[in-house]
């Protein structure tokens, strides 16, 4: 073989040795990404004529459902009766516009198209019966209403779970969208509605409670004083900090104050109740500093995609890079400080560049009433037979992360049963109930002042385990006082409780 023979094959082969390792990362290792991506609309026009079962709510509610349509373009019509409800969970399926959450989620499931329906159709083929399935979800349908309820026309979004193992009971963001209208099969209504939304005021296509970040405030100091009790730096009963209005960073000439310009300090629980922004940003900046404070945001799903059986979920963020260690210590600078000390601080009391989910914040109060496991959270209750009802496969529930020891969740425990005793969430109490909370005011830097006001919190019924956890965020509420949260936030958290419990 010539000289230039041989540099062709090299090359040819070359060329398909890259094919053959760009096909397999498509088909094989980025298979799920495009199957959730929700412009892949393939899957769901190669079943879109095929029969489709149910979305049910756990208390029976319809949530989707078929109807015929003989006659038309398409013989059957997806049909939403409960309009915007449950639009950021059950989603939409359209033969435009693909699919969105559940109908997208479980689209095999709802078509009879998994392994074990699959096999069940062929033991009865002979009978013609298409074993089509129905998805129950865990949510309840009387929580799904207070929440919208509870939150109004105010931008925002609503999470309430089981803490033990991540049913989801409500999980509504305003604003929402009718999916009647994007699913119906005339292509002009249809468009019309598509171009509606995506041009709306406040993305109402986007669900806030999983696909938005806000900044957390103050509900973020819960994890800060994780950290601190794991790391032992901080008890539940020796008084750490001075009692101050205010407290500079090393490496700046703006302090972090308290709201209003009160004093605190103490131990913990006092910090905690009167939600002490200069004790829990010393903690942050001095006393833990950036790797441990980085690792418990981590430890508590922080930088990661939380295992949501829904589309596309997005990952809470907290900072990792604050520069270089300082030499030190001086007399003006203390033993470890680094370059970004100041952002630090403010870091560690929920500002700067910490961003959060309403999901992943109420996962965190949890973790907290889960003896530091953090649960999979999951809308999914089961998939029934559409035409006996029985069972046919179940959501494993599971552990996502341990975010803290057994026992620094049992001093957070206590910690946050105080700010709803007498700090700042006494508007969450229920009586008869255990109630645990942290409330959060996260300023937005305008003028005049506004800021989201945020609650996450647990509950249970004295001398047994906690049995919900919720959060609540109202987005861009008038003021800056730290008792937004409690007054905003708290009675739609204590709305879900009393609906729950009572």
């Amino acid at each position: 073989m010539t000289r230039p023979i041989k540099h062709v094959v090299v090359v040819l082969l070359g060329c398909f040795t890259m094919l053959f390792v760009q096909l397999n990362r498509v088909q094989v290792y980025d298979a799920q990404a495009l199957l959730d991506n929700p412009a892949n609309t393939r899957t769901i026009q190669r079943d879109f004529e095929r029969p489709r079962g149910r979305i049910i709510t756990r208390d029976d509610v319809v949530v989707a459902r078929s109807e015929p349509t003989p006659g038309r373009v398409f013989n059957a019509q997806r049909l939403y009766p409960e309009g915007n409800l449950y639009a950021h969970t059950a989603g939409y399926t359209s033969f435009t516009f693909g699919a969105e959450g559940v109908e997208r989620a479980y689209n095999d499931a709802l078509v009879g198209r998994t392994a074990a329906q699959e096999l069940s159709g062929l033991t009865e083929l002979l009978g013609g019966r298409n074993p089509i399935g129905d998805v129950r979800l865990t949510l309840r349908d009387d929580m799904q209403r207070v929440a919208r309820a509870g939150l109004g026309e105010r931008r925002g979004a609503v999470v309430a779970l089981d803490p033990s193992n991540g049913e989801i009971y409500a999980m509504w963001s305003y604003p929402s969208f009718d999916p009647n209208r994007i699913a119906v099969n005339d292509g002009g209504p249809a468009n019309e509605a598509w171009t509606e939304l995506v041009n709306a005021d406040g993305n109402p296509l986007r669900a806030k409670a999983y696909r938005d970040i806000f900044f957390p405030g103050s509900t973020f100091k819960v994890v800060t004083a994780a950290a601190g009790l794991e790391n032992g730096v901080i008890s539940t009963v020796a008084p750490e900090f001075e009692v101050t209005d205010r407290y500079l960073p090393p490496l700046t000439e703006r302090p972090i104050s308290n709201f209003g310009g009160n004093s605190c300090g103490g131990n913990l629980i006092e910090i905690l109740v009167v939600s002490c922004n200069s004790a829990f940003a010393e903690l942050g900046a001095e006393l833990l500093g950036p790797a441990p404070l980085i690792e418990s945001a981590e430890r508590f799903g922080f930088n990661q995609t939380p295992p949501l059986d829904l589309p596309l979920p997005i990952p809470s963020q907290f900072p990792t890079d604050f520069g270089s260690r300082v030499s030190g210590p001086t007399d003006e600078i203390p033993a470890g400080v680094f370059e970004d000390t100041p952002a630090l601080a403010q870091s560690a009391i929920g500002q700067n560049n910490v961003s959060a989910t309403p999901l992943q914040m109420a996962l965190v109060a949890a973790a907290v009433a889960n003896g530091g496991l953090m649960p999979v959270p999951h809308v999914m209750l089961a998939v029934e037979d559409s035409e006996t009802g029985a069972q046919t496969s179940s959501f494993d529930d599971g552990t996502w992360l341990r975010a803290m020891s057994p026992e620094t969740a049992a001093e957070l425990t206590q910690a946050m049963i105080e700010v709803v005793n007498r700090g700042s969430a006494q508007a969450m109490a229920v009586s008869g109930l255990v109630v645990g909370a942290k409330t959060g005011t996260a300023q937005l830097g305008t003028d005049p002042p506004r800021s989201h006001a945020w609650i996450i919190g647990f509950a249970g019924r004295p001398n047994e385990p906690a049995e919900l956890a919720v959060a609540v965020l109202v987005e861009g509420q008038e003021g800056s006082s730290e008792q937004t949260g409690g007054r905003v936030a708290a009675p739609i958290a204590r709305a879900l409780l009393e609906q729950f419990f009572l």
